[in-house]
């Protein structure tokens, strides 16, 4: 079985698949101070939940955007798996696209992910909105490339923003305001920030139709998208684990025959 371990910004991802069956998924907080040895307690227990072990996994591939746990993660893989990860972003890992940037080294893995699985699943060219600790659009091409992105900060990484330079502003939960106009504090926060990020959203989607000018499927992963699907029309599909099955569809692109 195989081991995907998405490490973003905020959370880890750790996903078990059979084949191209996901088995399990379990979510860590980000820590760049955690040891490959904390790691495996925590995996193993999680693992035993769902009647698994070490042994049952023969290799691993990691996607990270946080240099500083690489480290530990592969040590994790070394070590307890007894198999050498793959690492996206690697130049010996075929991701079976092209990146249509100007430093294409430079494009997160976890967008790569996004834009394997993407191609995979829905036809044509497709926008792929991912709501995590920046709100990322990035573009699809029908031939499977990854054709250009736009980065924007995150509303949770907003809100905070908000709550920290501002000194009598008060640290608020991300939730859909009833009203746009708030009648206190903490609701005109809530207000202004969910219906900031629909108009920012809706607005950014139809500016990338327009100047793309192809029809475009829309699809939203990351841990907001759910919350903020019902008020964006534009947004056809929700999938959260968008960017773990790029991650199983990179790795059986490069697994060495038996």
């Amino acid at each position: 079985m195989l081991l995907a371990i998405d490490a973003g910004n905020t959370n880890i991802v750790f996903a078990v698949y059979d084949g191209d069956k996901q088995r399990a998924q379990w979510r860590a907080v980000t820590n760049a101070q955690r040891t490959s040895d904390e790691y495996a307690v925590w995996l193993n227990q999680l693992l035993s939940l769902e009647g698994l072990s070490f042994t049952d996994l023969s290799a691993a591939i990691i996607a990270t955007v946080v240099p500083a746990v690489l480290f530990d993660l592969r040590a994790l893989c070394r070590t307890y798996l007894k198999c050498e990860p793959l690492i996206v972003g690697d130049p010996a890992v075929d991701l079976g696209m092209k990146v249509n940037t100007d430093a294409p080294q430079s494009v997160g893995a976890d967008r790569l992910c996004n834009t394997v699985a993407a191609h995979e699943r829905y036809k044509g060219a497709v926008i792929v909105v991912d709501f995590g600790t920046a709100t990322n659009f990035d573009i699809v091409a029908e031939n499977g490339d990854f054709d250009g992105s736009l980065i924007a900060p995150g509303a949770n990484l907003s809100i905070e923003a908000l709550h920290q330079a501002a000194a009598l502003l008060p640290r608020v939960a991300i939730r859909r305001a009833p009203n746009v106009i708030g009648r206190n504090t903490v609701a005109a926060m809530q207000s202004g920030v969910y219906w900031g990020y629909v108009g920012l959203i809706d607005g950014l989607i139809a500016r990338i139709k327009a100047e793309y000018a192809k029809p475009m499927t829309v699809v939203a992963t990351g841990g907001l998208s759910h919350l903020f699907r019902p008020d964006i029309p534009a947004i056809e599909h929700i999938d959260p684990d968008l960017t773990i099955r790029g991650l199983m569809l990179i790795h059986a692109r490069n697994a060495k025959p038996a």
